[in-house]
């Protein structure tokens, strides 16, 4: 069965203070560390476990699993077993794959406002 997918317009409670809480779930999701990248990795197709952590060398193992179980917990990515065989990949389901815009808009503004100094440390 195909999950529906539920648009509501999140707009300012009375004060004017509140944030909108999809938005802050959507943060909460990809402002932990590494999920952003792990994204990045996927976003293509998927990928074994051992190909991820080489993408993102500074992430331990250990953390890279938590990560991988959490987003697959919020239904982002799925672990893929494949019958008669050891191999077990990691794939963004299609609520991952509609974080696409967001992974590419935030290439855009890394490539309009971050010089390549300010990047040294990200990739060192």
């Amino acid at each position: 069965m195909m999950a529906t997918v539920k648009t509501v317009n999140c707009t300012q409670n009375k004060t004017g203070k509140d944030l909108c809480p999809h938005f802050q779930k959507t943060f909460a999701i990809l402002g932990k560390k590494w999920n952003g990248l792990i994204l990045e990795v996927l976003i293509d197709g998927p990928h074994r476990f051992k190909d991820i952590a080489g993408a993102i060398p500074k992430c331990s193992d250990r953390v890279l699993v938590e990560r991988l179980k959490e987003l697959e917990g919020e239904g982002i990515v799925d672990r893929v077993t494949h019958a008669n065989s050891s191999l077990i990949e990691y794939q963004l389901t299609n609520k991952g794959q509609g974080l696409k815009t967001v992974l590419t808009a935030a290439h855009a503004w890394g490539d309009q406002w971050l010089t390549d100094e300010e990047c040294v440390d990200a990739i060192a």
